[in-house]
């Protein structure tokens, strides 16, 4: 990628994998369809089912070549999310409600307003956390050591 297309990178992204979006331009414009997967690195995402082209893929050791019909990515500006209450596309923004939460909220011509909710695929974790302590992890007698006491102010460091 060139210097001119990443100055033009999406900063604030507001499309997420999961979301219900419909599609504004290109050929499968009027549809709606889920977002499978965000390439922020070329503000594109990819539509489940949607934008289908062929590809030919040649035979290799452990694979079968053929003609393919595989989902192509869109330009990130062909979607827009849709409202949850009124089924319309939508333009998104962020809020943060009085408890301090980060929601997006629909705005636009016909929108409702409403908190669009995260989507469950996002709360599913991929990779699992470990679990067993590894070579370089602190052990846990070392984090719970106490080295401080703040009435005495032994184990201050000398500055």
């Amino acid at each position: 990628m060139g210097w001119k297309a990443a100055e033009k990178l999406i900063r604030h992204w507001k499309i997420l994998r999961g979301d219900n979006v419909m599609i504004i331009r290109v050929k499968d414009k009027g549809e709606t369809g889920t977002i499978k997967r965000v390439i922020r690195s070329q503000n594109r995402v990819i539509v489940e089912g949607k934008n289908l082209v062929k590809k030919h893929i040649k035979q290799g050791p452990g694979h079968e070549g053929g003609i393919f019909t595989v989902e192509a990515p869109f330009h990130a500006s062909n979607v827009q999310v849709l409202d949850p209450v009124t089924g319309q596309p939508c333009k998104v923004r962020v809020k943060y409600l009085e408890d301090g939460t980060k929601v997006r909220v629909s705005r636009g011509i016909g929108a409702s307003g409403s908190i669009i909710p995260r989507p469950e695929i996002l709360k599913i974790r991929t990779t699992p956390r470990p679990t067993v302590a590894g070579p370089k992890d602190t052990p846990m007698v070392l984090v719970l050591e106490k080295t401080y006491d703040p009435k005495t102010g032994k184990g201050m460091p000398d500055l």
